[in-house]
């Protein structure tokens, strides 16, 4: 191959790195909620499959997800409500937003089926479980711990905290109403009176002197 060859490819050749296919992803991951939809055991729930029903080759979907539990787990964010911006303007009110998303996705939980179903199904394969738990539960942990130990740092709660038990003390009665008790009510303002009640526990004592 000449220089000049080598310095101006061929148009016909793909380019390493080009672009994903936002159409080409939406129908990847729409075909496989439509055979979650359809009851679709996990199990039987193959890249071959999903392929057939997006319309499009197997190649395609593994230059995209190294297998079907990454692929498995992008479908469920899909359909979860987006994790939110964090307003950073006060331990309380990052807190907050935490809660209402955990409300939220409470709420979605109990309305649409396919993430119901997806969920429950996911709980049956320790392969996605995990790929769930590390591309999705895990950094919201981290996230929430940060929160918590910025609020530490800054004063807004007890130097004597572990940090990790409070969090799961923060988020604990969002996720009993949410999963352990599905009848239980998730209303508006939920977040905002489950955060208030314990941050009255958690924050510093004021000594009698001010």
């Amino acid at each position: 191959m000449n220089s000049l060859a080598a310095s101006h490819p061929s148009p016909e050749v793909p380019v390493r790195g080009r672009p994903r296919s936002e159409a080409v992803e939406r129908a990847i991951i729409d075909g496989t909620m439509r055979l979650l939809e359809e009851g679709v055991p996990l199990a039987e729930l193959s890249i071959e499959r999903i392929a057939r029903t997006a319309g499009v080759g197997k190649a395609t979907i593994y230059r995209r997800w190294r297998g079907k539990e990454e692929l498995l787990v992008d479908v469920v964010r899909s359909v979860e409500p987006a994790d939110p911006e964090l307003p950073g303007t006060s331990l309380r009110d990052d807190l907050v937003v935490l809660l209402e998303a955990l409300r939220r996705r409470g709420l979605a939980n109990r309305t649409s089926a396919i993430l119901h179903n997806a969920h429950a199904q996911m709980k049956t394969s320790p392969r996605i479980w995990n790929a769930y738990h590390n591309a999705v539960i895990a950094p919201r942990r981290r996230l929430g711990l940060e929160v918590l130990r910025r609020g530490q740092q800054e004063g807004e709660l007890r130097a004597d905290i572990d940090l990790e038990l409070a969090h799961d003390i923060v988020l604990g009665p969002m996720l009993v109403r949410s999963l352990l008790h599905p009848d239980a009510e998730l209303p508006e303002g939920l977040a905002e009176q489950l955060v208030d009640t314990l941050l009255e526990g958690l924050r510093p004592v004021s000594s009698p002197t001010g």
